[in-house]
């Protein structure tokens, strides 16, 4: 396929800088795992038809050490997903991890239907899709957790019903306070190695904390409010998603996209040649929402 668009996410972020390991897994890489652009030639066993068709990618950087930063990949075409009439190519290159995460977040364990969630990091790339997603798939309360009025404002508009500042507001006590003293059924977490602990106290009996996120490698948890209320923890990369769940959430996904449910911030659009800026911008938290490279 002929690569338009490649998305940088804080996991592309993280490989580059050796934050998983020292050792590189390759000797030359090209980085990213999602991008969107358009079939350019098929494979003996690929239908002909599928040349000229806009595509989005998963894990096409994965193990592997050919990514979308660059103007064509070849992939396996299960990873090259039909793009819905209508979606931008911007919007493509966000769907592989941000999209996915979110998705995977909302429907796994039983889906959210009736559910109290609180969405922590509203604004973020996957915070922001989570928000929409929990909210048009049956949540009965969307809570965000936010750094900032102007990142409150992002979160709101994606469809949360509650707000809470956690710089300037006690976190558990407004959870508690908008929950009626219930908390939440799920917590939604970026990052385990802050909130965890505070994630306790946030749920009720029975509730999960599904995390996809952390900024640190150990975690400190109190073990007798997790068993004396049946928490339960439960983690996911979707990088390693199974065949079942990713073709769930890649079916889910493409109604939503058909249906214009959803909102894409795409905070950022750098051209190909100034990639070393596009990964500063994400390595610093510079820009709210995705942050994309064009290629020409």
């Amino acid at each position: 396929m002929r690569i338009q668009w490649s998305g940088v996410n804080p996991s592309d972020v993280k490989t580059r800088a050796g934050v998983r390991s020292a050792v590189l897994p390759f000797p030359r890489i090209i980085p990213h795992s999602d991008g969107m652009g358009v079939i350019d030639a098929v494979g003996e066993q690929v239908p002909k038809d599928r040349i000229g068709q806009r595509v989005w990618v998963w894990n096409a950087a994965w193990g592997r050490p050919h990514g979308t930063a660059c103007e064509f990949i070849c992939l396996p075409q299960r990873q090259a997903v039909p793009l819905p009439e209508g979606v931008s190519g911007e919007v493509g290159a966000c769907l592989g991890i941000p999209a996915l995460t979110a998705l995977h977040a909302v429907l796994m364990a039983g889906g959210v239907t009736g559910k109290r969630v609180l969405v922590a990091g509203g604004a973020g790339a996957v915070g922001h899709l989570a928000v929409q997603m929990a909210a048009r798939l049956g949540a009965s309360q969307v809570i965000a957790s936010v750094s900032t009025p102007e990142k409150a404002a992002i979160a709101r508009g994606a469809g949360a019903d509650a707000i809470v500042l956690y710089r300037s507001e006690p976190l558990i006590e407004r959870v508690r306070e908008l929950t009626k003293g219930r908390g939440v059924d799920r917590v939604i977490e970026v990052d385990a190695g802050v909130n965890a602990a505070a994630d306790t106290e946030l749920l009720c009996p029975g509730g999960e904390c599904i995390v996809y996120g952390s900024s640190t490698a150990m975690l400190q948890l109190p073990f007798f409010p997790l068993i004396a209320r049946n928490l339960q923890l439960k983690f996911f990369i979707v990088y390693n998603l199974g065949d079942a769940d990713r073709a769930l959430c890649t079916a889910a996904l493409e109604r939503l996209l058909r249906g214009n449910a959803l909102q894409f911030n795409v905070g950022a659009r750098v051209p190909l040649a100034q990639i070393a800026r596009a990964h500063e911008l994400v390595e610093n938290s510079q820009v709210t929402g995705n942050v994309v490279l064009s290629v020409p």
